[in-house]
């Protein structure tokens, strides 16, 4: 372990499935910053860094396990030769460092990182950008999404959007019988980075938007496409042919699915789920869920192509408009299984990490490996 991660102690996690869990206090900051590796079958790691506060100290390792198994799924759906990883900093308070303070606690990830030999590579998520990669890739290489003048790919929101447009014509072709979005109503929860582009290529395409988001200065974003402002309260009963979210996960739960007056719900919001079972739930009440890992893939397909595969543009721009043949796929295994998307998904995913591990021998059941 590096030198400056402090107060080794081994956690008790009920999450045998995860390969390494490693919670540390950073030297520098003295904040708690856990990093989940759940499979390296098909290679290294790949998944953001998430720096926001929880009022629960026991919320970041089960934040870090839940998003780290997402992204091992996310990867394989996305063809990616990568596993699935996370990396969360738990904040104190929500007031989010700055300066030189953020420097350091970025120079301690970085540690974290670096002190896993390559097992993960970080990229950006809630909390942090591009600019941090930088900082962050001042004490590991394992890094991600740094700016294009830094040699890096720069703000992956873009391209997490316009995976989102190809899925939402996959979307469409399956609930309405053509992958045309003119005309169509979509409801777009949360206009953050990922949210407003996705706003902004949904209304190029044609379609007819109703918007909401908790920061009510995104209302001109609003305005300037024409769209329908909703409160956020009343967004998800807004009745639209998709509904998108945008904002964070665990927007669909038992609760907010009897709410749903839409054909439809797919979005690059990650983890939109609160649990498997809501999925069901949807299923039941004839809403059609596309899995958000697959949806949200944009992103690291390109950040991943353009610093660790060298590809072309025009390379990642085929694997990005990819993701509509693998949601095609996921919904025609639905049909013909009678299962729901989720499960489909799920099984494409385990069906791909079997493959890898198969190819490169690694142990079929990996346990745990928690450090502190």
């Amino acid at each position: 372990m590096a030198a400056a991660l402090e107060h080794p102690l081994t956690l008790q996690l009920p999450y045998p499935t995860h390969e390494l869990v490693q919670v540390v206090r950073g030297r520098r900051s003295g904040l708690g910053i856990t990093v989940a590796i759940h499979s390296t079958a098909l290679g290294p790691a790949a998944g953001g860094c998430r720096i926001a506060h929880y009022a629960d100290p026991a919320a970041p390792v089960a934040d870090a396990l839940r998003l780290a198994e997402a992204m091992t799924g996310k990867n394989a759906l996305a063809g990616l030769e990568h596993g699935g990883a996370k990396a969360v900093v738990a904040l104190p308070t929500a007031d989010r460092p700055a300066g030189a303070e953020r420097t350091a606690l970025l120079h301690d990830i970085g540690d974290a990182i670096e002190s896993l030999g390559g097992r993960y590579i970080a990229g950006p998520d809630v909390g942090s950008g591009p600019a941090d990669m930088s900082v962050i890739g001042e004490r590991t290489a394992h890094v991600c999404c740094r700016p294009v003048e830094d040699g890096g790919s720069g703000d992956s929101s873009l391209h997490t959007a316009r995976g989102t447009l190809a899925a939402l014509g996959a979307v469409a072709e399956e609930a309405f019988g053509s992958p045309e979005l003119a005309g169509r109503t979509f409801g777009v929860i949360g206009l953050g980075a990922v949210g407003a582009h996705v706003a902004r290529l949904l209304e190029r395409a044609g379609a007819r938007l109703v918007v909401s988001d908790i920061d009510p200065a995104a209302r001109r974003l609003a305005e300037e496409l024409g769209a329908t402002w909703a409160d956020p309260d009343g967004a998800l009963a807004a009745e639209v042919d998709v509904l998108v979210p945008a904002a964070l996960g665990g927007l669909l739960t038992a609760r907010t699915a009897g709410l749903l007056r839409c054909a439809a719900v797919a979005g690059p919001a990650n983890n939109q789920l609160d649990e498997p079972a809501t999925a069901d739930l949807l299923a039941a009440r004839g809403v059609l869920w596309a899995p958000d890992t697959v949806v949200s893939s944009g992103g690291v397909i390109h950040a991943t192509g353009v610093e660790l595969r060298r590809e072309s543009e025009e390379r990642l721009t085929e694997r990005i408009e990819g993701i509509a043949d693998t949601l095609r796929q996921v919904f025609h295994t639905a049909r013909t299984h009678g299962t729901t998307p989720a499960t489909a998904a799920g099984t494409l995913a385990g069906q791909r990490i079997r493959e890898g591990r198969s190819r490169s021998g690694a142990p079929a059941s990996p346990g745990a490996e928690t450090e502190r």
